[in-house]
């Protein structure tokens, strides 16, 4: 008994220190494959779609200066939804931040057991991070440095911040939820452009996962998702 309590305890110090350090070479030797992977994937960033906005007459405002009305920004005329290639998987290709917990992490294309041993992984079915629809990240709560242990602490409303090749989008909360593990609903395709946080809970147990959704509020599709998600809602009445 005396053996089999030591195997335990050399089991889970395994399981709770030796894979955070780990994981903690993988994202410092990471950091260096990003920098490469984000100077070269901007490059390769193309328009694959643009949709006209209906032109509408700027009038002048009586009450501002002649100077400030005749030096307004003009309004664009078109949404451009802008593209990034596809990362192989396993690739370091992306950061998140959520700053209300302090999270800031390197993350990785796919989900398979070995990659998510490096950092949060990216579901290859989904979308990437800034574009339309559904991007889907997924990560430790406990083992393997642990990214998602504090994802509790987000509330409805905090900003979280995707950095990729295409540039900086910025999410806002809209939800938090606690569903089963076969409950893969969460990942289904959504109008918009969305980013969805999964990981298990409680701590240490893998009983329900949580979920955090949050909608881009900016980023360099922002305007095309918006217009997107407008001519769904049209489209369905």
């Amino acid at each position: 008994m005396m053996s089999l309590g030591g195997l335990l305890l050399a089991f889970l110090a395994y399981q709770l220190l030796v894979t955070n350090l780990l994981t903690a070479r993988s994202q410092a030797s990471a950091e260096t494959d990003l920098a490469q992977h984000l100077e070269a994937a901007a490059v390769q960033v193309e328009v694959v779609e643009t949709i006209p906005l209906p032109v509408e007459p700027i009038e002048d405002d009586p009450t501002l200066p002649q100077s400030s009305t005749s030096t307004t920004q003009p309004r664009p005329v078109e949404a451009s939804h802008y593209l990034e290639p596809t990362p192989d998987e396993g690739t370091a290709f992306g950061r998140i931040e959520i700053p209300v917990i302090d999270l800031d992490w390197v993350i990785f294309e796919g989900v398979d057991r070995s990659t998510l041993k490096q950092g949060p992984g990216h579901m290859p079915w989904t979308p990437l991070p800034g574009q339309p629809g559904n991007a889907v990240i997924s990560g430790h709560r406990t083992t393997y440095g642990a990214p998602f242990f504090n994802l509790d602490g987000v509330s409805v409303g905090d900003q979280m911040i995707v950095e990729t090749a295409l540039g900086r989008h910025v999410y806002e909360v809209r939800e938090i939820l606690i569903v089963k593990p076969t409950d893969v609903w969460v990942t289904d395709p959504k109008r918009g452009a969305w980013l969805t946080l999964t990981t298990c809970n409680p701590r240490y147990s893998a009983r329900e996962r949580l979920i955090v959704q949050a909608e881009l509020v900016e980023g360099p599709n922002l305007l095309y998702a918006e217009v997107e998600k407008d001519l769904g809602k049209a489209g369905a009445s």
